[in-house]
């Protein structure tokens, strides 16, 4: 129930007295205010609410379900479970079960959240189980929907342990995303017979990304297509955007490149429309890597410089050393030995400001390497790491540590949503969707460090020789509406 409903009721029922009246005025001011963005603001309005009291259990219980909310956006989740399951009891108390199913989704999502994954199954499968006993679809759709969240962040938390190509995730992290997958396709097909198209294209988008990480890149292209398709149909230009951004990422792993290029291409023009520097610097690194597996070093170069100019934009120091890197490649495939030296340079002051080992170490063989081609003095080149020291410099070293170095280097670790969240970023709403920008991007550098390991040793050998919430209400686990 909403507080404006909860004023009807008050209005009409015998307990128009003072302090309810003041409870539920506060709480109605606290309700405007996070639906205009000031969440903390709306929290001292509902605090004062509650601090006034009021006899009706309904409006209590939606006050408590809006807290829950705001504190969840805020980022205070312990604060958040505590009135989540404030709401739910409740609930439960009044024999709510619609208010109880409600309340059973949002500490779900909160769970989810906190990495509690096991209790959060439990909730959204009670929240699942009422639905249906009411048979009521929508919330049935809502719970299905919460239940393939819950397993798809289990599966890639587990997953982030070690370092595994899509389709080779150990036995229990596919079993999580098996079990996500189950449920999309229930919500899918319930969504399918209800007819609600922007629930469609979020199942569509959250598959398409299980699916990529379960190796399945043929189907994961199926359901980013349609998930593309109905972004189209409802102008929905900032899901488009990142539905070619998962295609890019999932023909890149079928050897697709061309048909990837693409597709970044796309999400690089909606990035300019859209005014979303971050996403379209991530989109000209996307580019430049993409031109590089297809040997179009020319026009590597031409994207990696532009995503150098907007890291620097930025303010972003990760990502400028890794243009830096990739543009010392890029020139260093072209003959051009001064300029890719430069960059290898940049690359390791920047690296050494940031302290990365790896990458001081892949700026140090580069750095050697050119000066030799070059005819300049070895030994002008920055002193040797004493961690490489002890190691041998063979040219199966040499590749190690090169690639170890890429494997670092993901890619750009800013989202839409602004200098990343990490992990959380985008888990701030309460139901989480497909995510913002391809689920894995250290693993579609994994994938260049791969295909460009045989190149990269053909180069070296010339050198050498040379997922806020729109709503915060009861039902605000209805679906991510920036999905």
């Amino acid at each position: 129930m909403s507080l404006s409903a909860s004023a009807e009721n008050l209005s009409t029922d015998a307990q128009s007295c003072d302090g309810g009246s003041m409870c539920l005025e506060l709480a109605l001011e606290g309700e405007r205010l996070c639906k205009a963005g000031d969440c903390r603001a709306g929290v001292a309005f509902f605090q004062a609410a509650i601090q006034a009291g009021t006899d009706d259990l309904r409006t209590l219980s939606a006050i408590y379900s809006q807290l829950g909310n705001a504190y969840f956006y805020l980022g205070d989740y312990t604060k958040a479970m505590q009135y989540h399951k404030h709401d739910l009891t409740l609930a439960r108390t009044m024999n709510d079960k619609l208010g109880e199913a409600k309340a059973s989704g949002n500490l779900g999502n909160t769970l989810k959240v906190m990495g509690k994954f096991n209790e959060a199954i439990q909730c959204c499968k009670r929240h699942l189980e009422i639905s249906r006993s009411l048979g009521d679809r929508l919330s049935e759709g809502r719970a299905l929907y919460n239940l393939g969240n819950v397993y798809h962040a289990q599966g890639k938390q587990l997953g982030r342990v070690g370092q595994n190509d899509p389709g080779h995730f150990p036995q229990e992290v596919r079993d999580c995303l098996l079990q996500a997958v189950a449920y999309y396709e229930e919500n899918l097909e319930l969504m399918r017979s209800l007819g609600d198209r922007q629930a469609m294209g979020r199942a569509c988008g959250n598959l398409g990304n299980t699916c990529y990480l379960l190796g399945d890149f043929t189907r994961a292209i199926r359901y980013h297509t349609e998930r593309l398709r109905i972004a189209q149909e409802v102008g929905d230009r900032a899901a488009e955007r990142r539905a070619n951004s998962n295609l890019g990422n999932s023909h890149i792993f079928l050897g697709q490149f061309e048909n990837a290029a693409e597709h970044y291409k796309r999400t690089l023009a909606l990035a300019e429309e859209l005014g979303d520097a971050a996403v379209e610097a991530q989109a000209c690194y996307s580019l430049g890597n993409t031109y590089t597996l297809l040997r179009e070093y020319r026009t590597a170069e031409e994207y990696h410089f532009r995503h150098l100019s907007a890291a620097r934009k930025l303010q972003d120091r990760v990502g400028e050393g890794r243009a830096c890197w990739s543009l010392g490649n890029a020139h260093a495939a072209l003959g051009n030995h001064e300029k890719a030296l430069y960059y290898a340079k940049e690359h390791y002051n920047i690296s050494k400001e940031l302290g990365d080992v790896l990458g001081m170490a892949t700026a140090q063989m580069n750095i050697g390497d050119l000066c030799k081609v070059l005819g300049l003095p070895v030994d002008a080149t920055p002193s040797p790491l004493q961690s490489d020291d002890a190691a041998p410099r063979t040219p199966f070293n040499a590749l190690r540590v090169r690639r170890q170095s890429m494997e670092q280097l993901s890619l750009i670790q800013i989202t839409p949503d602004g200098k990343k969240r990490e992990g959380e970023d985008k888990d701030r709403e309460m139901v989480r969707g497909e995510s913002e920008e391809g689920d894995n991007p250290e693993m579609f550098m994994e994938l260049v460090a791969k295909c460009q390991s045989d190149r990269m040793d053909e180069q070296r050998a010339s050198l050498d020789k040379e997922n806020r919430p729109r709503k915060l209400q009861r039902s605000s686990s209805s679906g991510n509406k920036n999905l």
